[in-house]
């Protein structure tokens, strides 16, 4: 078991993760809600984010490249019949690591091959921006 959710009531749900962490969602004010919590979709798009730095992460522990700073803002677009998320923009500040453009080039590549980034690609369209 991965996970517990449970709905509150008001379109909130409280989401318990086995190792003893939880998290609240909220429908979106756009689709009912109060937009006071991530909504489920927000999860998706913010999921993509985590595990882009994280296989980034494992990639540099793994070959002893230093990893100091990393920032994504997530924007997340839906779109309608069926509701759904149609685009994940990620921008990605890199600064402050000291990667020259060959090792930057690999990196990046080893975070667009994370398993949510898989799993979304033939759903969604992602799109990366550097600064």
């Amino acid at each position: 078991m991965t996970s517990i959710v449970t709905y509150q009531g008001s379109l909130r749900t409280t989401c318990l993760h086995n190792a003893g962490e939880q998290i609240t969602t909220d429908a979106p004010i756009d689709n009912h809600g109060m937009g006071a919590y991530f909504s489920p979709t927000d999860l998706v798009a913010t999921a993509l984010a985590s595990c882009f730095l994280t296989i980034i992460g494992i990639y540099c522990e793994e070959r002893k490249i230093p990893f100091t700073s990393a920032r994504v803002e997530v924007e997340k677009i839906m779109a309608s019949n069926p509701r759904r998320i149609s685009d994940i923009h990620l921008s990605i500040d890199f600064r402050g690591n000291d990667w020259d453009d060959k090792t930057l080039t690999k990196i990046i590549a080893a975070g667009k091959a994370c398993p949510v980034a898989i799993t979304l690609k033939d759903q969604v369209n992602i799109e990366y921006h550097f600064k």
